[in-house]
């Protein structure tokens, strides 16, 4: 379940399918996400999504936080020619999958697959690392 002020349906089927445990999900501007990113990672900009992973100290304990950039997602969206709706789901899989352990910038290509998995599940266009991909191929 999604712990989320906004109207979150398709997200919380989203998080349901990949973890029984709660998420909680903020959205923030892009100048909010600039501070947050560069108190938490050091990097002086603004990001599309990041996540927070909660230890599992106990089994009662949401799965983290995962905190989306709402001005970029609207960008974004528009940009590629998909709805907001559709990216918001991308960055959203893409914050679960970290919260669940997996790294890409670390792995040997296992997030990517998971994440090209769950978008062909739930019939989504490219994702996050995807689109990465293929600009430097």
């Amino acid at each position: 379940m999604i712990l989320c002020e906004e109207s979150c349906e398709f997200l919380d089927k989203i998080a349901k399918a990949l973890s029984s445990k709660d998420v909680e999900l903020v959205f923030m501007d892009d100048e909010n996400m600039r501070e947050l990113n560069k108190a938490q990672r050091g990097i002086d900009k603004s990001t599309d999504v990041l996540s927070f992973p909660l230890e599992n100290i106990a089994k009662d304990l949401p799965l983290g936080s995962v905190v989306i950039n709402l001005d970029l997602a609207k960008k974004k969206a528009k940009e590629l020619g998909h709805s907001l709706e559709e990216e918001l789901s991308l960055l959203f899989i893409h914050a679960m999958l970290h919260l669940l352990g997996f790294d890409h910038e670390r792995d040997k290509g296992e997030m990517r697959e998971k994440e090209r998995q769950w978008i062909e599940f739930f019939n989504l266009p490219q994702s996050l690392i995807i689109r990465t991909e293929t600009k430097f191929e």
